[in-house]
């Protein structure tokens, strides 16, 4: 079965944010989160709701209920089709907060220009576009 490429965000530093909240997790909690990425994973841009839902553009969140607490990881597909997660966060309201959409906004333009950065480098093909996007 094929799998989509999921990478974690970079920050310029080569921090991980969502990894580094997913690490302050607990244990059965990060098990939950992790299970739901490996389905995105597994299905790429078609999983849907309930699993995922769109917040705004090619912006998506990953969803989970826990009790009465939400977790949500905001991610995209980039042009080489790669899932990109790019902001963790718990929530105990249904709304989004503009802030973590900000963040999460701020982090996919940093990373398409990052890639474009990359492809000029390199004669207009990044790696990923020549595997295709999966793994």
């Amino acid at each position: 079965m094929n799998r989509w490429k999921i990478d974690f965000f970079r920050e310029k530093g080569g921090t991980e944010p969502v990894r580094d909240w997913l690490d302050n997790l607990g244990e059965e909690i990060r098990g939950k989160v992790l299970a739901r990425i490996g389905l995105l994973r597994e299905h790429g841009p078609t999983l849907d709701f309930p699993y995922t839902s769109q917040v705004e553009g090619r912006l998506r969140e990953v969803r989970l209920r826990f009790g009465k607490t939400r977790y949500r990881v905001l991610y995209f597909f980039d042009e080489d089709r790669t899932g990109v997660l790019l902001h963790g966060f718990t929530k105990d309201t249904d709304k989004l907060e503009n802030w973590d959409k900000a963040t999460a906004i701020a982090r996919m333009d940093a990373h398409t220009e990052h890639l474009r950065r990359l492809k000029a480098a390199k004669g207009g093909f990044s790696e990923r576009s020549k595997k295709g996007g999966r793994e």
